[in-house]
C-alpha cells in the first residue's frame, strides 16, 4: 500500500473540494495535525474513517486506496489488489502494536528483577518474590512477541527462558554470598539457633555462625538435611 500517493491523493481530493486541512478534520471528528500526516503519507486513515472521508471528497475506498480516480475497466482489479493490502495494512498494524505490548511487558519485568535485587536487603523475602514477579512477566512478554508461532515453539522457549533465568539468578545469588557475605534471597528455609543462622537454598546450603559479632563467618555447605547440633557443631 502506497501510502506517499494515497496521501497526495487525499490532498488533490481536499483541495479540489476547496477545504482547508482544519476544515477536514473538524468534519471528521480529528485534529489537523491527522489530516497533515495522512496527505504526507506518515500515516494511513483508521479503518472507520475511510467511508466518512471517502463521502466528504467524493471518491470510492476503491479509489482512496488505489491512490487514484480509477476507470470502469480498472475497478474490479483494483478492488480484488486492495482488499489484499488492506487485510496486509490491517495484519501488520495488530503485529506492531503486539511487539509494542511485548516489549513493554518484556523491559517491565526486567526492571522489575533489577529493582527488586538492588531496593530490597537479601535478607527480606520480599526481593526473591518481586525477582519472579519480574520474570514471569517478562516471559509474558516474549510469548506475545511470539504469539503466532507453534504451541511446541512456545512451550520450548517458556521453560528453556524460565531455566536459563533463573540459573543465572540463582548464580548472581551464589557469587553475592560467596564474596559479599550476604544471605541468599532464594532460600527455601531460614533456620535461627541462637546467634547462628541456617540458610537451605535449592543447590547448597549456607551457615552463618555469631551474627553481627566480629567472629562472624559463612560457611557454603554442601545441600542436604541438617539438625541443630551439626549446625552448631560445625559453628564451634
Amino acid at each position: 500500500m502506497n501510502q506517499t500517493k494515497i496521501g497526495n491523493f487525499i490532498a488533490t481530493k481536499r483541495k479540489a473540494k476547496k477545504l482547508t486541512q482544519t476544515e477536514l478534520a473538524e468534519i471528521l471528528g480529528v485534529s489537523d495535525r491527522t489530516i497533515g500526516n495522512w496527505e504526507n503519507g506518515r500515516n494511513m486513515p483508521d479503518l472507520s474513517l475511510l467511508k466518512p472521508l471517502c463521502q466528504e471528497l467524493d471518491i470510492t475506498i476503491n479509489e482512496l486506496l488505489s491512490g487514484k480516480s480509477l476507470t470502469s475497466e480498472e475497478y474490479p482489479q483494483k478492488s480484488e489488489e486492495n482488499l489484499v493490502k488492506t487485510l496486509n495494512y490491517t495484519n501488520q498494524k495488530l503485529s506492531n502494536k503486539n511487539k509494542i505490548i511485548a516489549s513493554l511487558f518484556f523491559f517491565f519485568g526486567l526492571l522489575l528483577i533489577l529493582s527488586a535485587i538492588t531496593i530490597f536487603p537479601s535478607e527480606s523475602s520480599w526481593g526473591s518474590i518481586y525477582s519472579l514477579i519480574g520474570l514471569l512477566i517478562s516471559l509474558i512478554g516474549l510469548i506475545i512477541y511470539f504469539h503466532h508461532h507453534r504451541l511446541i515453539f512456545k512451550l520450548v522457549l517458556s521453560f528453556s527462558y524460565l531455566f536459563l533465568f533463573m540459573g543465572v539468578l540463582l548464580s548472581l545469588d551464589y557469587l553475592n554470598v560467596k564474596l559479599n557475605k550476604e544471605a541468599p534471597r532464594f532460600s527455601c528455609l531460614t533456620t535461627t539457633i541462637d546467634s547462628t543462622i541456617y540458610y537451605n537454598t535449592l543447590f547448597y546450603d549456607v551457615v552463618r555462625c555469631h551474627k553481627n559479632s566480629p567472629d562472624e563467618t559463612w560457611h557454603i555447605i554442601k545441600n542436604q538435611k541438617y539438625d541443630d547440633n551439626y549446625i552448631m557443631n560445625y559453628c564451634n
